[in-house]
């Protein structure tokens, strides 16, 4: 479990084809306090660290999450958020993110207001999806690329985010731009309440 608090923004060193897996190997600053087995969730989406070597270490992502999420897109050099899973005895400072990605988005706009910036991203729309819970509501919590932010002015299909200039640094949104392909994860307690209204219990 994660906050979508992104601790840091990481470098792709190495990407290699295991048949229809992707192993990616990523430098950071934290990789001496990593153990083999552990979760971090990459971009929003929660993988196993299999291999550490210096100040490297490595994760593999297999056919279904390349194809659900952006990580298949990665190249050497781009930036990838991190979080390592959430410390039970610490404060939830985002919301409550399991690091599996629901579907991907993409830029549609930037704008940067007063030092901040607005994102707007669209995705998909399916509705047998959105009554599930696959979906933005107004002021509340959707995770893009790994990072806990508050909707603004949602659509059937889209959202706008603001991004302070400190997450703007800090994070792989210094990257993204109209056209970038994003994670989305919607809010797991929006997903349960849909469940629980869509039940036919007798």
């Amino acid at each position: 479990m994660f906050s979508g608090i992104v601790e840091e923004a990481a470098t792709v060193v190495a990407l290699e084809k295991d048949q229809s897996n992707l192993n990616i190997s990523l430098k950071c600053s934290f990789t001496n306090e990593l153990k083999i087995d552990q979760s971090i969730s990459h971009n929003g989406v929660c993988l196993t660290v299999v291999s550490i070597d210096g100040d490297v270490y490595t994760v593999t992502a297999i056919k279904e999450t390349l194809d659900i999420s952006n990580l298949g897109l990665l190249e050497v050099g781009s930036k990838v958020n991190l979080e390592r899973s959430m410390m039970m005895n610490g404060r939830l400072d985002g919301h409550i993110v399991q690091g599996h990605v629901d579907q991907t988005a993409i830029c549609k706009d930037v704008t940067e207001v007063g030092g901040s910036w607005y994102f707007t991203f669209e995705y998909e729309f399916d509705k047998e999806k959105a009554a599930k819970g696959y979906m933005t509501v107004d002021k509340g919590s959707v995770t893009v690329n790994g990072v806990s932010l508050t909707v603004v002015e949602p659509t059937d299909n889209s959202f706008k985010v603001a991004i302070i200039p400190y997450t703007y640094e800090h994070t792989n949104f210094h990257q993204i731009k109209v056209g970038s392909v994003v994670n989305l994860e919607f809010d797991i307690i929006g997903k349960y309440i849909s469940r629980l209204l869509n039940l036919n219990i007798e």
